[in-house]
C-alpha cells in the first residue's frame, strides 16, 4: 500500500508532518511517499502538479494533501490552485464527501467535483462579457447519484437531492436523473430541495439531514455552511473519491500564511482526513473510527488557539496519539 502525501503551501507541510506522526504509529503497514504540490512546486519546477508528483498520485493507493494557495500567487498565470483542479480531473474523483458532525447534527454532502460551472465553457466576447457555463451528461450525475444513495445506506437511508430546478435546466436534468436512480434504492428516501432553501435549513435546522446530494458549485458553498454550523472550516476533512482510481483526501481550511511557522495551526481537519483516508481509501474503517474518537477527545481537552485554547500542533498531537496509545 502507497501513499503519496502532498504537504502544499503555508501550513500545509505542518498539518501534513502531523498526519505522517500520526499515521506512523497506527498498527497499518502502508508507505508514504512525499512529493512537490502547489506553490511550492511552482518555486521549484514552475507548475503546481510535476509530471513526477501526478505519476506517483496515480500510482498510490491514495493521496494526503495539506494545503495549497499563497497570497504571492493571488492574480498570477500560474496558481497552487490549478494544480488541485487538474489533480482532480486526472483521477476522476468525481465524489467530494464532506462530513459536518456536532451535537445532534450528523450530516455528510456528496458534492460532484469534476462537472458543471467550474469544468464548463468559459471565455470573453468581443464586448467584454464574460462567460462560465454549467454543464453535465446524465452519466455523470447518475454516478454520483448512486454514490449517494449507497452512503446513505450505510447512514440513516435518507437523502436530500438540492438543485435551483426552477431556474436552471441542468437541475431539471439532475432532478430526473436522482429520480430515476432512486428506483434502485427503494429503502432510502429521496426529497428534493432548492438550493436557497437549503442553505437557510442547514443554519436553522441542520439536524434533519443525513445525505445532502448536489453539484459542484452548489455543493463547494453548502458544505462550507455546514462546516460553518459545526464549528467551522478549521474542524473540517474531506475526501475525494472516484471508482477505481485513487481518491484525493485534504483538509477543508486553506494554507492560512499568516501562522505558518508557528506551530499553531490546529490538525485537526488534516487528521480528520487521514481517517477518511483510513476508511475509503486503504480499506481500515476500525482504525479510521479509532483515530476519530482520538481527534474529538483531544479537541475537548486540548485545544489549539484558533478554538481559545493554548494548545500548540504537537501538544495536539501528542494528545491524539496519547488515546490512541494502548
Amino acid at each position: 500500500m502507497k501513499v503519496v502525501l502532498l504537504p502544499g503551501d503555508g501550513i500545509g507541510p505542518e498539518v501534513a508532518a502531523a498526519a505522517a506522526q500520526v499515521l506512523g504509529e497506527l498498527p497499518l503497514d502502508f508507505e508514504l511517499e512525499e512529493h512537490l504540490f502547489g506553490g511550492a512546486a511552482i518555486h521549484a519546477t514552475g507548475d503546481p502538479l510535476p509530471p513526477e508528483t501526478l505519476t506517483a498520485a496515480q500510482d498510490a493507493n491514495a493521496v494526503l494533501m495539506g494545503a495549497v494557495g499563497a497570497p504571492e500567487f493571488d492574480g498570477a498565470a500560474v496558481r497552487p490552485e490549478q494544480g488541485l483542479i487538474r489533480l482532480r480531473g486526472e483521477l476522476d474523483v468525481y465524489a467530494n464527501l464532506r462530513p459536518a458532525r456536532a451535537d445532534g447534527v450528523d450530516l455528510l454532502v456528496v458534492r460532484e467535483l469534476v462537472g458543471g460551472l467550474y469544468y464548463g465553457a468559459r471565455g470573453v466576447h468581443e464586448d467584454g462579457t464574460v462567460f462560465d457555463t454549467m454543464e453535465y451528461r446524465p452519466e455523470q450525475v447518475e454516478r454520483i447519484a448512486r454514490r449517494g444513495f449507497e452512503l446513505a445506506r450505510a447512514r440513516r437511508h435518507h437523502v436530500t437531492s438540492v438543485d435551483k430546478a426552477n431556474v436552471l435546466d441542468t437541475s431539471r436534468m439532475w432532478r430526473e436523473t436522482v429520480e430515476r436512480v432512486a428506483a434502485d434504492y427503494p429503502d432510502v428516501a429521496l426529497e428534493h430541495m432548492l438550493v436557497d432553501n437549503c442553505g437557510l435549513q442547514l443554519v436553522i435546522s441542520p439536524e434533519r439531514f443525513d445525505v445532502i446530494l448536489t453539484e459542484n458549485t452548489f455543493g463547494d458553498i453548502l458544505s462550507d455552511v455546514a462546516a460553518g454550523v459545526t464549528g467551522g472550516l478549521g474542524l473540517a476533512g474531506s475526501a475525494s473519491l472516484g471508482d477505481e482510481r485513487p481518491g484525493i483526501f485534504e483538509p477543508v481550511h486553506g494554507s492560512a500564511p499568516d501562522i505558518a511557522g508557528k506551530g499553531l495551526a490546529n490538525p485537526a481537519a488534516m487528521l480528520r482526513s487521514a481517517a477518511l483516508m483510513l476508511a475509503h481509501g486503504i480499506g481500515e474503517p476500525a482504525v479510521a473510527a479509532k483515530l476519530e474518537a482520538a481527534v474529538d477527545t483531544a479537541l475537548a481537552a486540548t485545544p489549539t488557539p484558533d478554538l481559545g485554547g493554548r494548545a500548540t500542533t504537537s501538544e495536539f498531537v501528542e494528545a491524539v496519539l496519547g488515546d490512541l496509545r494502548p
